[in-house]
This record gives C-alpha cells, structure tokens and sequence, in this order.
C-alpha cells in the first residue's frame, strides 16, 4: 500500500493558508482515503499511449518520460488538448496535473468529463490562471441534459504551478465528488427522488490547455500576457478506473459503486466542511442573482 504524506506547500505568494486544525484533518483523512483506496499513487499508473489520444494541437503536444508524462502548450497559435480512447457509465478519475506558472491570466486548463451528446452531461474541473503571486481558482460545475449553471470557485491553499497534485471525480449512482488530493471540495448527490436530474450518459475524459481570458481572470478584464507564452501544463497518472459504457455500470460489483462510495465518510464530511467554508469563493446555491429561488438541490 502507497502511504501519501501531505505537507502544506507555499501559497503562492497569496493570502491563502492552510491552519493547523486542517492540517491534522487533512492528515488523518489521507490514511483514511489511501486505505479505501482513493489515494494510490500517480506513479505506475499507466502510459499515455494505454488510455488516451491526442485530439487537437498535436505539435502542442509533448510526450515526456516515455509517455509517463504529457505537456501541453498554448501561444496565440493554439492551445491543445488530449481525450480518453474510451467513454465510461461510471467510475474514478484522476489525473496528476501541473498548471502553468509565471503570468497565466487567461489561461484555463480543463479536465473534465463530457457525453459529446446535444443535451450532454458534463462534470467540469476548471483552473483559472492568475497573474503571478495571485491564488488560482478552481472552478468546478456539472451539467446534466445539457443545463449547467452550477458553478463553484475555490481558492487553492497551495501553489499549483510548483508540484504535481492530483485531482480526481468520483462517479456513481449515488454521488459526484470532486477531489483536490485527497481533499474532496464538492459533492453532487443523486437527487432524482426530488426532481433534480443526475448524470447518467456514457462520457469521456477530456483535458485541454487553453485561452480562455473573455471570462477567466477577474470577469474577463485580465487578458493572456503573450510575452509569457508559451504557457505548459504537465500531466501524468494516466490509468483510469471507470466502467466502459457497454457494460452495466451500475453494478455493485464495481468498487467504486460499493456502499461505502454512497456518501462521504466522517473524516471526508469533517474536512469538506472545514475547506468550504475557508476556500470557497463563489457558490451558484447561494447566487440570489441568478437564483432567486434556490435549486432543489441546494441545502436550505
């Protein structure tokens, strides 16, 4: 069994940091997590070649390490971008990522996992480049039969242009979990019993590098430095763990369906609520703008 130590990184020169009562929470939730499972190494997890294709901006593309690793690279020519060979019904994805550094303002790296169908489902990881010595945003949403308009932003408590970190959905017929490490920062439950629509079409895993400063960066107002360019993120742990669309993927027998993956744990339940209420900096649930009526999903 792989033991994960977490250490708390620089912040990137922000405001962001991580207190010592998290620190201890995030500790024991990682033995937790790696004794269930969820926290394997990205190590040894398979090539590139073995899972994936590139799909647009091949010479933006650079294979590393024997295809253990994968850089992709944006200018004002291209940015680019790689998909899984295979769509799933179910399953965990994760993928160790290392974002641009300098000034990416502007810049947007995806992972994410798309039905490519014209009401399509969709479970979004978006990080939102900054200038330099300004905390990147994750941006997470999910749309189901082609409705969206469920964003949150977090701030990350680390540097991620500095390291490697993974980042990780799980996907079943009980929840969504967003992860960050072994961090879970959202949770989309099944909710159909009161009419909120769940994800349930085959999807593919996507990745792209790209430009994205019209909304990225402060509302669209901080545009891509091009001085900077070219901006390079850096991909590795390409193995996935999910149920190709042909088989039945909701069965039991798969491990990431057990009963134990319905819900969160008690140590996932306790650092969840600890990291949303510290990072979280947009919640559509409480958008009164956009909602003045809350969704059904969202707590009351």
């Amino acid at each position: 069994m792989y033991i994960y130590t977490y250490t708390a990184p620089a912040t990137n020169n922000s405001s962001i940091s991580m207190d010592s009562s998290l620190h201890m929470l995030i500790s024991i939730l990682v033995f937790v997590l790696v004794s269930r499972g969820l926290g394997s190494s990205l190590t040894d997890q398979g090539t590139f070649d073995q899972y994936y294709n590139i799909t647009w901006g091949n010479d933006h593309v650079l294979s590393l390490d024997q295809g253990a690793k994968i850089q992709l690279s944006l200018d004002n020519s291209s940015g680019s971008g790689f998909g899984s060979k295979l769509s799933y019904g179910s399953g965990f994805f994760q993928l160790g990522i290392k974002l641009p550094g300098n000034n990416s303002a502007g810049v947007v790296t995806a992972f994410y996992l798309t039905s490519h169908t014209d009401n399509h489902d969709e479970l979004d990881f978006e990080f939102l480049g900054n200038q330099e010595g300004k905390p990147i945003t994750v941006q997470t949403n999910v749309f189901v039969s082609g409705q969206g308009g469920r964003e949150e932003r977090i701030f990350l408590w680390f540097d991620p242009t500095a390291n490697f970190h993974t980042y990780k959905v799980l996907w079943n017929p009980y929840q969504v979990v967003f992860y960050v490490d072994e961090i879970p920062i959202r949770v989309f439950k099944n909710n159909r019993k009161i009419g909120v629509s769940y994800p349930s079409q085959p999807m593919q895993v996507v990745v792209s590098l790209w430009n994205g400063d019209s909304w990225a960066t402060d509302g669209g107002k901080t545009k891509i430095n091009w001085i900077q360019a070219p901006f390079k993120a850096y991909f590795q742990g390409f193995k996935i763990d999910g149920c190709p669309h042909t088989e039945p993927c909701d069965s039991s027998t798969l491990w990431w369906n057990g009963e134990e993956y319905w819900t969160l744990s008690s140590n996932e339940q306790r650092v969840y609520k600890d990291v949303i209420s510290k990072y979280i900096t947009y919640d559509y649930c409480a958008d009164r703008n956009k909602y003045p009526i809350p969704p059904p999903e969202c707590p009351k």
